[in-house]
């Protein structure tokens, strides 16, 4: 696995985790050349960006709300991270769980990872990927108002 790009321009938030010192330390986390992009890795993936995360002092697996058991893949201080390699129907609702958290003051801005549309065909069918992600935020910007830094891998 490797980066392949980012999309920082969503309401400034290539700008929110650069200003935390964040964005170089996120991106790296995607640098792992040990993992194959290939159908069935994504336990792997998942496993190992929680190993990342967790080493860093991020929470895992927290709840938008103590009475739902809804909940983000990591959070620190203001800032939340969601990582997506399941069906790409899922991605608006990573959108809407981010909205949540930023609307409720909880943090300043967000971060989600998905395999570029090349990785996502490789890993399965209908897998959320970010090109597609990325036309999806520009195009829901007045909704979408939490800045989301989209990272790429492949």
């Amino acid at each position: 696995m490797k980066l392949s790009h980012t999309y920082d321009q969503h309401h400034a938030a290539g700008e929110q985790w650069m200003r935390r010192d964040m964005k170089e330390w996120l991106t790296d986390v995607f640098e792992a050349p040990s993992l194959r992009i290939e159908k069935g890795c994504t336990q792997e993936i998942r496993a190992h960006v929680e190993n990342e995360f967790l080493g860093d002092g991020w929470a895992l697996s927290v709840a938008l709300d103590p009475s739902s058991n809804i909940k983000v893949f990591a959070q620190k201080d203001d800032l939340a991270f969601q990582l997506q390699t399941g069906n790409m129907s899922r991605a608006p609702y990573d959108f809407l769980k981010l909205e949540y958290l930023y609307q409720s003051k909880r943090i300043s801005a967000a971060a989600l990872a998905l395999p570029t549309l090349e990785a996502a065909k490789k890993i399965g069918d209908n897998i959320a990927n970010a090109d597609r992600v990325i036309r999806e935020l520009q195009l829901f910007d007045r909704v979408i108002t939490v800045p989301i830094l989209i990272v790429a891998f492949e």
